[in-house]
Parts: structure tokens; sequence; C-alpha cells
């Protein structure tokens, strides 16, 4: 290679300051989505570091508005760290996801943090990486949720007889039987799971009269563990993150997670056909709207009169 072309894929920033590009990745222009996620979660840290100052060094500075930039900052990359973790060249292949915003995650994996930042996030972004020498394509939009999407194909009808559809990560330590199993539970039980989920603040789910209401008395409700690889059970992490498979009471079926503890879970009973399990598995990977997104639509058409929800506290 000629000094002239050695000199091209130097980064712009060769002066005397240090440049962070050159920990997170390569000096050439283009720069990939986890190389891009470290860049931005390491200026995230040093601007938090520089606003928790900021009252001592300029007194001015009034704590709403340094809360303010903190949360700002927290918010925007909180996921960045996991989406920047090298992956081996090694490393085996991930299943393609069955959901298809999922699918979109695992093909560019910072889709999720550029579509759900607003335009002042955005800037930010684009501002970093600009200033980190990088030319970087932003993801395109996710694809829009879809109605009990459940696209079943040969490829996934095969999937029903080829075993459990929870695989494990390379590296990770399998799942215990007792968690390879889905639970068919009643409203009061699912709900009492996001009661426990709530009290304890395990993290993933929480009780709300809303959920409560809106959930079908008379139908069956689903869980089964289905960790994602940075939320798989360890001695740091207790609980097991679940999938669960709602019916609303407008009879769409629904997915979200939840945490549970282990010795909670392994305690409920289980009245589900192994074959039809490993259906609602992939019925609920499928599907591509959750609580939020259900609720946000029915809120039109929601009263007392209508889906009995009148934002009372619950009695049970």
């Amino acid at each position: 290679m000629s000094s002239e072309q050695d000199s091209s894929r130097v980064a712009p920033r060769s002066s005397g300051q240090w440049n962070p590009a050159r920990l997170f990745g390569p000096t050439a222009d283009e720069a990939d989505d986890r190389t891009v996620a470290g860049l931005l979660a390491y200026h995230a840290l040093v601007e938090i570091r520089a606003s928790a100052r900021k009252p001592s060094r300029q007194p001015e500075t009034s704590t709403a508005e340094v809360l303010e930039s903190i949360s700002f900052l927290a918010d925007l990359v909180h996921n960045l760290p996991l989406v920047a973790r090298s992956q081996r060249p090694w490393r085996y292949r991930r299943p393609r996801p069955a959901n298809r915003r999922e699918q979109a995650m695992q093909a560019r994996p910072m889709s999720w943090t550029w579509n759900a930042a607003g335009e002042s996030g955005r800037q930010w972004m684009l501002r970093h990486i600009a200033n980190a020498g990088f030319r970087w394509a932003p993801p395109p939009p996710l694809p829009i949720p879809v109605k009990n999407f459940a696209d079943w194909n040969l490829r996934r009808r095969l999937q029903v007889l080829t075993g459990w559809p929870v695989r494990t990560p390379s590296g990770r330590r399998p799942l215990p039987k007792a968690a390879r199993v889905l639970k068919a539970l009643g409203r009061d039980q699912m709900y009492a799971l996001y009661e426990e989920a709530g009290r304890r603040r395990l993290g993933l789910g929480s009780s709300s009269a809303a959920l409560y209401t809106h959930l079908d008395p008379e139908a069956r409700h689903y869980l089964f563990p289905d960790p994602a690889e940075h939320y798989w059970p360890g001695d740091d992490r207790p609980w097991w993150q679940c999938r669960v498979l709602l019916r609303m009471v407008d009879g769409e079926q629904i997915t979200g997670s939840l945490a549970v503890l282990p010795e909670t879970f392994s305690a409920l009973p289980s009245n589900v056909s192994r074959m039809r399990q490993r259906r609602l598995v992939l019925t609920a990977r499928m599907l591509e709207r959750d609580f939020y997104l259900w609720h946000q639509e029915h809120e039109a058409v929601c009263s007392p009169h209508g889906c009995g929800y009148s934002a009372e506290p619950i009695e049970r």
C-alpha cells in the first residue's frame, strides 16, 4: 500500500488531542452499529460526568437543569453498552427471530435507539459520529407492528417438530428442564405475577389497573422463560425473563416480557400438551404488539361502559 493510500485511512482528528474513535473501532471512514454504539456510550458518560460536576463549578446552574441533561443522555444510550459488545468471528449464528421487529434489530443493532430517539437525540448522535470522523448510515424505520401477526410458513411449521424453540446462546449454561415449559394461567394468576415483579422490583413488568381490567377474564394466558442473551440467568440475575402471551378483552393476542422468580414459575401447574406448548411459544415469538401499543390504540374506545375500565384501584 502506498503512503498516499495509507494516509487516507487515518482518522481526521490526528492532532495531539486524543481521539476516542481509536478506542472503539478502526480509523476507516465507515463504521458499523457496534462501533457507533461504543462511541456514543463513551461520550454520554463523559457528558453525564461533566453535568454532575456543573453545580460546583458553575453555581448558577440549577439542579433541575443538571438532572434534565443527565436524564436525557441516560434514556438515550442506556442499552448501547449491550449493543457495543463485540461479536467474536467464530460466534455461532443466532437463529433468525420470528418477529419482524426483532429481525430488523438483529440486522441493525442500533435500530431501536435510533428510531426511539427524538430529533434532539438524533442530532446529538450524528454530531458525535461526525466529530469522530465516521460515516454511518442510520437504520431504516422499524416495521409497523401488525395485529395478531403470525407467519406460519413451512420452516416455522417444521420448528414445532424440532424441539423446544428457546435456544441456548453460545457460552451460556442451558436453562434447567423446569424452564423449558409453557404454563397456562387464568387472569388472576397472571396478574399476580405482574404484582410480584413490581413488588420485588425485578425490573420487567409491573401491575396496573388498566392491565388487569383489559385481560380477558375467560381466556387462558401463557407464560414461558425466553430470556434475551443479555438477560440470560446467572449468579447476578436470580430471575427468569419470561415471555407472555396474553388475550385482551377485544380478542387480540399480544406479547411482552415479565421477570419471574424460578421458584414461582416452577410452582405453577403445567397442563398443556408438549406439541401445543411449542406452537404457542412460536406464536408468542411472532406477535409484534405489546400492551403499550395495544392500549394506545384502545384508549379511543376505552370506557366503563365499553371495556369496564374506570381507572379505579383494583379490588380482588
